[in-house]
């Protein structure tokens, strides 16, 4: 058994509350104007996706509703990916890597929750809490 496995758990959750953190900083930018703001951002498409990064990203930080928010936030960064940054390419290498069409946060953010929606909200969460399979440290299994 490898040595690592027992920090599973605790790690998944660091990742889940400081990816959910950041993704609803992006919604606040959009939606709320804060940290700089983003120019532009008062049409109904980036109102939108603001909203999204905003709720998703505290439910996924939190793990409430995990699969579901996961599930939406993951369709709405391949949404942006595809809308915005394929679709204002102006060479064909462009067109082809996240890279050079400055896409690659929507493909991480596309990726990564498209891996919580399976994986799940994990032990540490509000979700697990609610199904009782989360319990305090030192509480005994039946």
């Amino acid at each position: 058994m490898n040595s690592f496995n027992r920090f599973t758990d605790p790690v998944y959750c660091l990742m889940r509350l400081i990816v959910g953190l950041m993704f609803a900083c992006h919604g606040a930018q959009l939606v709320l104007g804060m940290f700089g703001g983003m120019p532009g951002s008062n049409n109904p498409l980036s109102q939108t996706g603001g909203w999204i990064q905003l709720i998703g990203g505290f439910l996924i930080a939190f793990g409430l509703f995990t699969r579901l928010s996961a599930f939406i936030c993951s369709g709405e960064m391949a949404f942006a990916y595809f809308m915005f940054h394929v679709g204002s390419a102006t060479t064909p290498m462009a067109k082809f890597f996240p890279i050079a069409n400055k896409g690659e946060l929507a493909v991480f953010y596309c990726w990564v929750f498209f891996f919580m929606v399976f994986y799940g909200p994990g032990r540490w969460s509000i979700d697990a809490l609610f199904k009782g399979r989360a319990r305090p440290p030192g509480a005994l299994s039946t």
